[in-house]
């Protein structure tokens, strides 16, 4: 019986230790222009860079809002592995700009979050059109997939099955 539990233990353990990729979510970890940054001039393209690639997918977006809420990241979002940018018009008003992202985590949930900078010297652009930046994303180069949740869920329950199969099997064997 102990070689049974033992085995049980050893298999949750497996088990655990393979979700644990699956249910990790993609963390932004650099941004250019850098967060809280000031520019006299405004970016050419908005850079994201997370941790882990990031799915390809309509629902990755980056959008640029400026003052007035004027929108100015426009064309469609880039995916390279796991960095994701968006081209951008050039900037008009001196102000806060806050640039909101969305994307496909590598496990499949969708990650959000935003960051501001400022420009600090106005700039002659105009915004773009306020659906400008829904884009759709352009993978470039390489795989922008990343594992999908299924595979890490078939894995962990072909593993149990084993896993118990075998603890079966070892306690038939422990009783002769």
């Amino acid at each position: 019986m102990r070689k049974v539990l033992a085995t049980l233990a050893l298999t949750a353990a497996a088990m655990l230790g393979m979700a644990t990729p699956a249910l990790a979510h993609n963390v932004l970890i650099s941004t250019d222009p850098g967060k809280g940054a000031s520019l006299e001039t405004g970016p050419a393209k908005i850079t994201l860079t997370f941790d882990a690639p990031v799915q390809g997918g309509d629902i990755n977006q980056i959008s640029v809002l400026g003052p007035g809420n004027t929108q100015w990241a426009e064309g469609s979002v880039e995916i390279n592995s796991n960095v994701v940018s968006a081209p951008m018009r050039p900037l008009g008003p001196a102000g806060t700009y806050t640039v909101g992202y969305r994307v496909l985590s590598a496990d499949g949930h969708a990650v959000e979050g935003e960051y501001t900078f400022t420009l600090t010297k106005a700039g002659t652009g105009t915004p773009a059109s306020a659906n400008a930046a829904t884009g759709t994303a352009a993978q470039s180069g390489g795989s922008g997939g990343g594992v999908p949740v299924w595979v890490w869920i078939v894995g962990a329950v072909v593993l149990l099955g084993l896993g118990l199969t075998v603890a079966l099997r070892m306690g038939r064997n422990a009783e002769q």
